[in-house]
C-alpha cells in the first residue's frame, strides 16, 4: 500500500466510522460538535488523499510492470500478466481479479472524495439529518469495502504471479 501502513488506514477507517456514527444531537454538545467536525473533515480528506495515492501509484507505477509484454521465448515468470493468462487454471486471476482492481478499484478514491465533500458541505447538519448521515456512512463503508476487495485480489494475485 505504498508508504501507508495497513494499521494506519485501519485506524483512519475506524475513526471515520466512529466519527460519523457519533454525530447525534443527544450525544454531543454544540461546542463538542464543532470540535468533532474539524477532526472529521481532516480525517475524511486524509482518507480520500490516501485512497487516491494508493490507486494512482498502483495504476501508474506498479501496474505497468504487471502488464509488460514478454519478448518471444522469454521466461513468463518475469511477466505476471502473461504468466497468469498462459495457464487456463490461473487465467481467471487476471480476467476477474485484475479487472476488479483495474476498474472497480477506482471507485474507492472517488467514493472517499464524495464522502469528504459531503462531510465538508453538510458539516454539523449531519448531526440533525440522520438520513443523510446514514447515507454518507454507507458510502464511506462501500468505498473502503471496494478498496479492501481490490487489495485482497492484489495480494492473492501477487502470490500466484508476483511482480518482480
Amino acid at each position: 500500500m505504498s508508504f501507508v501502513t495497513v494499521p494506519a488506514v485501519g485506524a483512519l477507517v475506524r475513526g471515520g466510522l466512529a466519527g460519523l456514527y457519533s454525530l447525534r444531537p443527544a450525544w454531543v454538545t454544540v461546542e463538542g460538535l464543532k470540535e468533532r467536525m474539524g477532526r472529521l473533515r481532516i480525517g475524511m480528506w486524509a482518507m480520500a488523499a490516501i485512497a487516491w495515492w494508493t490507486v494512482l501509484t498502483g495504476t501508474y507505477i506498479v501496474y505497468p510492470w504487471y502488464r509488460a509484454a514478454p519478448p518471444e521465448g522469454a521466461d513468463l515468470a518475469a511477466f505476471p500478466r502473461s504468466l497468469l493468462l498462459a495457464n487456463p487454471s490461473t487465467a481467471q486471476w487476471h480476467t476477474f481479479g485484475m479487472e476488479w482492481k483495474e476498474h472497480l478499484g477506482w471507485l474507492a478514491p472517488i467514493a472517499a472524495t464524495v464522502v469528504a465533500f459531503l462531510v465538508s458541505a453538510y458539516g454539523a447538519q449531519l448531526a440533525a439529518q440522520p438520513k443523510i448521515r446514514r447515507a454518507v456512512t454507507w458510502f464511506f463503508v462501500a468505498s473502503f469495502a471496494v478498496a479492501g476487495v481490490a487489495g485482497l485480489f492484489g495480494a492473492l494475485i501477487n502470490k500466484v504471479a508476483p511482480v518482480r
